[in-house]
């Protein structure tokens, strides 16, 4: 167990660290970090342009190889880049601390400062994304403070009053009666009426309804539908969350668009 570095917090945080043996190598995941960098989107762009008119589908799984080199050029070691620039600012402050100060100096001092907050943030949204995952829910499922939260939403959600015929009630059987009783009511059928086919129940459609239901959707209708969908869900088994899909529609454009239409026989 150690310290991790404070940054722009107040507070430390604290590594925990074990010994367990790798599961293997990690499967892909598109990070919503990467889109703050200038560069993601225009490497995305030209490597979604490269790879000509495949199917959507085969250009998503070969974008993965991209965007795994790219990621592992641009943003591994983020806690190394970070620290880099801590140190630079730190030398920055001594050396004003001492007397020695000039524009130039303090030019560098705050081009090295947003430096640093880019890549607070990058880590900062990388972390939540993750936080998000299957895996990391798995392993924390079972700890005390997820055990904390559970028994703070039940007590949340805990009826300790129920009003009764204009009685208040706290005695909890009576309220779990109660509530029982009132969806009994309210669901309650006295006999189930025996309805066939033949009465009337199933009409067949006419052929002008059958045929709309086999048009092929419009751009506009799948653009409606992806942009319903939350943008930072859990990626799917591809790896691809909506964000990506969102952000490289609107980026790519007319390529990506023919692409989504093409997955469309």
């Amino acid at each position: 167990m150690r310290g991790g570095p404070r940054g722009s917090s107040n507070y430390c945080p604290i590594i925990l660290e074990d010994r367990r043996q790798s599961d293997g190598p990690r499967p892909f995941r598109s990070l919503d970090s990467c889109f703050t960098h200038e560069g993601f989107l225009r490497m995305v762009k030209e490597e979604w342009k490269g790879l000509g008119e495949a199917q959507f589908t085969d250009k998503l799984k070969a974008m993965i190889v991209p965007l795994e080199r790219w990621h592992k050029d641009n943003f591994r070691d983020m806690d190394k880049k970070i620290m880099k620039f801590e140190e630079e600012i730190k030398k920055i402050n001594d050396m004003v601390g001492d007397g020695v100060y000039d524009g130039t100096m303090e030019a560098r001092r705050k081009a090295l400062v947003t430096c640093c907050e880019k890549w607070y943030v990058r880590k900062e949204l990388h972390w939540k994304q993750m936080s998000r995952s299957r895996h990391a829910k798995d392993i924390d499922k079972n700890t005390r403070y997820f055990h904390n939260l559970a028994f703070a939403r039940r007590r949340n959600n805990r009826i300790d009053a129920f009003l009764i015929n204009g009685r208040l009630i706290r005695n909890q059987a009576r309220i779990k009666i109660a509530i029982r009783d009132f969806y009994k009511n309210l669901y309650h059928q006295e006999e189930s009426p025996l309805v066939g086919f033949r009465d009337g129940l199933v009409e067949m459609i006419g052929e002008d309804d059958a045929l709309a239901l086999e048009v092929q959707p419009n751009p506009k209708e799948i653009k409606e539908a992806v942009w319903d969908c939350e943008s930072c869900q859990v990626p799917g088994s591809d790896g691809y969350n909506m964000n990506f899909i969102k952000r490289c529609w609107i980026e790519i454009g007319s390529d990506f668009t023919a692409a989504v239409m093409d997955f469309f026989p």
